[in-house]
């Protein structure tokens, strides 16, 4: 999902486990395929997932199950692995499928139903119209575009703030995005070109973005990373896709000093409202773990845990936020925002043309 902006990026990268393929769990389980037995529970999940080891250590307190983490690549890759092992999972619970990705997950049937404990702290816009319960709301974040400050300030440039701004002569070959077919991420960036341009102009919208040099490349953690320049790594593209809680990150792993304001910024007039769901996995070997593990995702122990790991929104409204997420993540008063039916009917057809237009 998302992250920081800062010369320390080795810190990001240990700190949300982006990249490393380990289990984690106060069992200290590995991360083999296939579901999970006894008291184990396999939660299945993107590269950006997190717990603190004290707050998962209270849900084996609390229930008895001990959790194995399998982080299975970008959440669009997560999301096409459970459709192909529908009915014969590797795990028991998925967490991270959103908004962009959902439909293709409930038409695979790859949920079983379960109504979380602590659902009804949940904002009705933020739940699925689903009377099944097949998945749960988890947090939210807003997909937006961040830039460098420093290389801004230094090229005395103004930072864009609209999509419309990114066609300029004076951004060319400043972006870095992430595929819209592989990255979800990437796809919620695309579905806000169609929200802002429509039907008849997001496809020319992106020919304008090609034209000026936006580069397309696999996933978040290759934009961020290793792309983008804010991340302190070698990465010469100021304006990258990421979220709009990313600058925290920059701050809370950048060291013990708090500036006054974080070194990257977000361009507000280029969101995308992204929502992540959980599921218990039809054909799971730990149901029982599985829907204890759904109630503990939507408890308070994880949702305030959720921000200073995962920098996202908690889905529940009682749910405390820290003062550094807070101060400087930036707040997003619109967003470009399409019906779940539009995204569901559409979809594929929007990422077939858009690899057409972006991708020649």
């Amino acid at each position: 999902m998302q992250r920081s902006s800062f010369h320390r990026a080795t810190a990001v990268l240990l700190a949300l486990g982006l990249g490393a393929l380990t289990a984690c769990g106060s069992d200290g389980g590995d991360d083999g395929a296939g579901g999970s037995g006894g008291d184990e529970v396999v939660l299945v999940t993107h590269e950006s997932f997190l717990v603190s080891d004290e707050v998962l250590a209270r849900f084996t307190e609390e229930t008895g199950h001990t959790v194995s983490v399998l982080r299975a690549g970008d959440a669009g890759v997560v999301v096409n692995q459970a459709v192909l092992t529908a009915g014969d999972p590797q795990g028991d619970v998925l967490f991270g499928v959103d908004n962009t990705l959902l439909s293709r997950a409930l038409e695979a049937g790859i949920f079983t139903p379960h109504e979380a404990a602590g659902l009804d702290q949940v904002p009705a816009e933020l739940r699925l119209d689903d009377a099944e319960h097949r998945v749960t709301p988890v947090d939210t974040g807003d997909i937006c575009v961040n830039y460098d400050r420093a290389y801004f300030e230094e090229h005395q440039l103004t930072p864009p703030s609209t999509l419309a701004d990114l066609t300029d002569p004076a951004y060319a070959d400043l972006l870095v995005v992430q595929n819209a077919a592989t990255s979800s991420p990437g796809l919620g960036f695309l579905l806000a070109t169609v929200a802002a341009f429509g039907e008849d102009g997001w496809a020319e919208y992106w020919e304008a973005l090609r034209e000026n040099g936006v580069e397309v490349v696999d996933g978040w953690e290759q934009a961020y990373n290793e792309r983008f320049s804010g991340a302190g790594q070698g990465g010469d593209k100021p304006l990258v896709v990421s979220y709009a809680t990313s600058p925290p990150a920059g701050v809370v792993y950048g060291g013990d000093e708090r500036p006054e304001q974080a070194p990257t910024g977000v361009a507000t007039g280029t969101c995308f409202r992204q929502i992540e769901f959980a599921g218990l996995l039809d054909g799971a070997a730990n149901p029982e773990g599985g829907r204890a593990l759904l109630d503990f995702l939507l408890g308070l122990d994880f949702q305030e845990d959720l921000p200073l790991n995962m920098f996202v929104h908690p889905a529940r409204v009682d749910a405390e936020l820290p003062e550094e997420f807070t101060r400087y993540a930036e707040p997003v008063a619109e967003v470009h925002e399409l019906a779940p039916e539009a995204i569901a009917e559409h979809r594929d057809r929007w990422v077939d043309e858009w690899t057409d237009v972006a991708l020649r």
